[in-house]
């Protein structure tokens, strides 16, 4: 039930609605700006501006307000009960680990901002205030304001059961157009002469295939199909499946990889250890199929580790920040002058494709792109036109 409803339920006249939400809004703000102030101070300050009548009709609009807080008591938990809550509904709809993160990281930063108020008063205008509080005062990127409306619109709909419908009002963070660093070939060779040899394969494949760092380190044995040269990328971004090439240098490379993990795999078999984790329900569905081969990874982790959301002994792949970190050593004694990253490799592979003429659409496909302008980034830091384009001032 709405709080109009309930009003309405209370013997509350239609035309005095209004006046009775006024003095429930006012004294929300109140006790939002006012910690540890009990109600008496409120109506005190009342009495000083305000006929007898009308302070009579504000003592019954709070007294109704707090039976409907005390009747609804699906808003009426802790902060802490709230992000209880959260964890579990982001558990049970099979978000990712890393979007489980964010979404309670800016949930607790939302509350941090709103201070002691507790949930039940939370309104649409609190999220718009707080949004653009994240641009206007912390100049968060156009990217970090959208990730922190998305964390806050899921909590909202599933948790806080606010309805937000319009953020017309909200201060926005420019959306600043940056061309991606490109390596040139020679570099990226240069920054792999200095990588560590077992890091060296996924680098190379990262590059060699256009891959996100997430979709290399999630592959399973059988996403490399070596009979048609292509690798099978599963739920990559946007939760799409999509097929790339595999570069015929790395295959061998990759076969003598995939035949040296075959015995850690063996020995988690022997040692009884639980199967790696499958994508979504699957586990559900098919609670040996993790013990299989064929969904086995194709860079595991040396060492088992503990499943976060299962507290299930199993083992992992190659943690990200292991990569990250090997790739920022090599490209430091690499002495190569750019700011890089390994999804560095990923817009080199798209850019070095233009530029050796292959057509924009076909890089969209092998990159995964829901829409072509993204793709189109790459034309612009591509060093030769596949086009031949030639500057009419070479002409005179």
């Amino acid at each position: 039930m709405e709080m109009e409803e309930f009003l309405i339920s209370k013997g509350v006249p239609n035309h005095k609605i209004v006046f009775f939400k006024y003095w429930i809004d006012s004294y929300i703000s109140f006790i939002s700006t006012n910690k540890n102030v009990n109600d008496n101070v409120f109506f005190s300050k009342l009495d000083l501006t305000s006929p007898a009548w009308k302070i009579s009709q504000a003592r019954l609009a709070i007294k109704y307000y707090k039976d409907y807080s005390n009747k609804i008591e699906k808003n009426d938990s802790t902060w802490d009960e709230i992000l209880l809550r959260l964890k579990n509904e982001l558990t049970l709809q099979h978000k990712s680990l890393n979007t489980n993160k964010v979404y309670i990281y800016w949930l607790k930063d939302f509350i941090k901002y709103i201070g002691k108020k507790p949930a039940i008063h939370i309104k649409e205008h609190d999220i718009k205030q707080y949004l653009s509080y994240l641009a206007s005062r912390r100049h968060v990127s156009a990217a970090t304001q959208q990730q922190a409306f998305n964390a806050l619109l899921f909590s909202c709909r599933f948790i806080l059961n606010i309805e937000i419908n319009e953020l017309v009002s909200v201060v926005r963070s420019k959306a600043k157009k940056k061309l991606p660093v490109v390596l040139t070939v020679t570099e990226i060779k240069e920054i792999f002469n200095h990588m560590e040899k077992n890091k060296l394969l996924m680098v190379q494949l990262i590059y060699g295939a256009g891959l996100r760092l997430n979709e290399c380190l999630n592959l399973r044995i059988k996403d490399i199909d070596f009979s048609r040269s292509i690798i099978i990328v599963r739920s990559g971004k946007g939760d799409k499946d999509r097929e790339t090439l595999l570069p015929g240098f790395l295959t061998t490379y990759l076969q003598n990889h995939i035949s040296s993990i075959k015995k850690l795999y063996l020995d988690d078999r022997h040692n009884m250890v639980n199967g790696v984790i499958l994508p979504g329900a699957l586990e559900k569905k098919f609670p040996n199929a993790g013990k299989e081969w064929s969904w086995f990874w194709v860079f595991p982790a040396s060492k088992l580790s503990v499943d976060p959301l299962t507290n299930t002994v199993r083992r992992y792949h190659i943690y990200p920040s292991t990569l990250q970190k090997s790739f920022k050593d090599a490209l430091k004694r690499s002495l190569v002058p750019k700011v890089a990253s390994i999804h560095t490799l990923r817009h080199s592979f798209a850019t070095h494709l233009i530029e050796n003429g292959y057509d924009i659409r076909t890089v969209q496909e092998l990159l995964g792109h829901n829409d072509i302008s993204t793709t189109m980034i790459y034309t612009h830091v591509a060093t030769k036109n596949k086009l031949g384009v030639i500057s009419p001032f070479d002409r005179l």
